[in-house]
């Protein structure tokens, strides 16, 4: 069964908010509280929750691939190793460096292999390896709001409409080129020249259909069909494929900013928006070409929707809102079931990351919920992690090492912050080990 349209009186539209200080209009549920410290005891899922335990700091030893006998001296690493020489024990899930650097809110991650690639308001893409930084870049404008990453190729989305493509050119000197920016300057032209591939965007003003005019939210790849897909605040997704820098479609999807999308199984994609909705489109053959067809509503509230994730081994998706829940939909035969609402956050859920068995959610409370799913759908908040002093704007799970045995009870996580820090999480389902 899917879920129903229900009979909240719809919110306000929140474009206002979202050209100014996103994280502001998030604080819906109550007042900031003072202690940092959060507790999930009274906040489960639709299981029996134990109380989690809060980390923030961590033994250095026996230090997860690639951290592991890795040297990162103060001097060359900007990255922080904590250390606790008192401790007893290795905690699970625990904080085991942070990176603090003066260019302002860090709003995305990517990781991709031993890499790690961030984007803050200071327009830089920093690339980091082994807790060292590895390479970097800059644009010409627009903050950084997504990054996605598919081998030597980076594409970035922007505050100022623009996705730009890069490609790592150099690999002595470790360097990324602006190969173009989506769509080419070619394909505009000859897209501007005809009247029929123009849209409203607003009252007297029409632009071409081919490119985003607001900002540039969210990406997603299918890499299995080359496809790239971008949400944007201008309420639209738009399909490229990445062969040859090519616009296949552009959907308006909602009737406000689009936050999330997220490339799911079964060839179905999942959108979500400032408007309270969460969509589900397939995208099917139509005569010659392809296109994305709506499916299902599954959600309809007067919450934002903030993020979306899915899980495709375990063929789940999940939505987190600005009232601080998670809901999440499991595929039964051809159709997506409501699993149940995860609640762990005293703030809006502003993103979420999926590691095996886990579901990552970072909140503007300053915290990220660590959560398992076990038979039957069911979730456990395992701990809370508390680290950061400002929202946990974005989440990126590193790639497990094949070589390592563990690669299916261990991770690593990175969160970003608009405390303009990013840090690195161990995350387990392995026993305590403790010594004495």
């Amino acid at each position: 069964m899917f879920l129903q349209k229900n009979n909240l009186p719809r919110r306000q539209k929140l474009a206002v908010f979202l050209h100014s200080s996103e994280p502001n209009v998030f604080f819906t549920t109550q007042q900031q509280p003072e202690n940092t410290e959060t507790n999930c005891n009274h906040r489960h899922s639709n299981a029996s929750v134990p109380s989690p335990v809060s980390s923030t700091n961590s033994s250095p030893v026996h230090f997860m691939s690639p951290i592991n006998h890795m040297p990162s001296p103060y001097s060359k690493s900007p990255w922080i190793l904590p250390h606790n020489a008192e401790s007893n024990s290795i905690h699970n899930n625990c904080l085991i460096g942070s990176l603090i650097r003066e260019e302002g809110h860090i709003y995305s991650l990517a990781s991709s292999g031993d890499l790690l690639f961030t984007g803050s308001d200071s327009k830089n893409i920093r690339v980091w390896k082994n807790l060292m930084e590895f390479s970097g870049f800059k644009s010409s404008s627009g903050l950084v709001k997504a990054i996605v990453v598919s081998g030597e190729w980076v594409f970035t989305g922007h505050q100022d409409g623009k996705i730009r493509v890069w490609k790592y050119s150099n690999k002595k000197k470790r360097t990324y080129k602006h190969i173009s920016s989506l769509p080419t300057t070619k394909d505009y032209i000859k897209s501007s020249m005809n009247t029929k591939n123009y849209v409203q965007v607003r009252r007297h003003r029409n632009v071409p259909w081919i490119r985003h005019y607001d900002a540039v939210a969210c990406m997603s790849l299918d890499e299995k069909q080359g496809l790239l897909y971008t949400g944007s605040w201008d309420k639209s997704f738009k399909v490229w494929r990445i062969s040859n820098s090519k616009c296949l479609e552009s959907v308006n999807a909602h009737e406000d900013a689009i936050n999330s999308i997220a490339v799911g199984f079964g060839g179905l994609v999942f959108t979500g928006s400032a408007d309270g909705t969460m969509k589900v489109w397939r995208r099917e053959i139509v005569g010659k070409t392809t296109k994305h067809l709506l499916i299902y509503t599954l959600l309809d509230q007067g919450r934002a929707i903030t993020s979306v994730v899915v899980n495709a081994t375990q063929s789940t998706v999940y939505a987190g809102s600005s009232d601080g829940l998670v809901n999440f939909w499991e595929r039964e035969k051809q159709t997506l079931s409501h699993g149940g609402v995860l609640r762990g956050h005293k703030l809006a859920v502003l993103c979420l990351a999926t590691a095996g068995k886990f579901l990552l959610s970072g909140s503007a409370d300053n915290s990220i919920c660590v959560w398992q799913r076990e038979v039957g759908g069911v979730h456990t908040c395992l701990s809370v992690l508390n680290g950061h002093t400002a929202p946990v704007k974005c989440l990126a799970v590193q790639d497990p090492n094949e070589d390592d045995d563990r690669k299916d009870q261990e991770w690593v996580v990175y969160s970003g912050s608009l405390d303009n820090s990013v840090k690195l999480w161990r995350v387990s389902e392995l026993p305590e080990i403790c010594y004495y």
